[in-house]
């Protein structure tokens, strides 16, 4: 196992690993023990108590959190005519079809963060499904990236969207601001992605829920939360 820094080390001091802590406090422990000398990401990590191997126990969506993730995400959207227009007008960073796809194909370029695809454009799309899909850039119609409303998925992206998915442990990580933000915005975006989470809980998931749920920043060690509260 890797060795700890000296700073981490010093930040896991501050922080009871044996207590479960209230949203607030938890935040403000974060604030407390995040020294990094730039503006680390916050991050949400949720054990579930499904098993994703089995379809009706998937759990996936997106959402625009209430104060935006503090990134800047660039979008590609892959459109033609009227729709390429209007996804030019809502501030999309690379508009195309084809060209792009070849581009992809020939220059493994991938200098974008999130792929908005029409509806008739996914056939095109699909090409690339062994390389999009291990990236996680798969457009896909549940977290509104398959659409013909192409100006709203660029203005949600834009705005502070977020995506949630299980990993092949059962766990949902997701970004919710950075380490700047005001102690009340972190706490409610955290709290609307835990409702977003609970909302999407399968009918088929039997026992506990939300088996853990621990919030981090990039550099700082991990804070465990009440889940019984939520």
């Amino acid at each position: 196992m890797a060795k700890k820094g000296k700073r981490y080390q010093e930040a896991s001091k501050l922080v009871d690993r044996t207590k479960l802590y209230d949203v607030e406090e938890a935040v403000s422990l974060l604030k407390d023990v995040a020294k990094a000398k730039f503006d680390e990401t916050v991050e949400l990590h949720i054990k579930l108590g499904v098993d994703g191997r089995h379809a009706d126990q998937q759990v996936r969506g997106a959402m625009v959190l209430p104060h935006g993730t503090g990134n800047t995400k660039k979008v590609l959207v892959v459109a033609k005519g009227e729709k390429a227009q209007e996804a030019e007008a809502a501030g999309a960073d690379f508009v195309g079809a084809e060209d792009m796809i070849e581009k992809m194909q020939k220059e493994n370029w991938f200098d974008f963060d999130v792929i908005v695809a029409t509806p008739d454009m996914m056939g095109l799309v699909g090409r690339l499904g062994r390389v999009l899909g291990p990236k996680g850039l798969m457009p896909n119609p549940k977290s509104g990236t398959v659409t013909f409303d192409v100006t709203k998925a660029v203005n949600e992206i834009k705005a502070g969207k977020v995506e949630y998915r299980l990993d092949k442990t059962n766990i949902v990580h997701v970004t919710i601001g950075k380490i700047s933000f005001e102690n009340d915005k972190i706490v409610d975006n955290l709290n609307a992605l835990v409702e977003a989470v609970i909302k999407a809980k399968p009918a088929s998931a039997k026992g506990t829920y939300l088996r853990s749920v621990t919030i981090t920043s990039t550099m700082s060690p991990g804070i465990k939360l009440n889940a019984a509260k939520f």
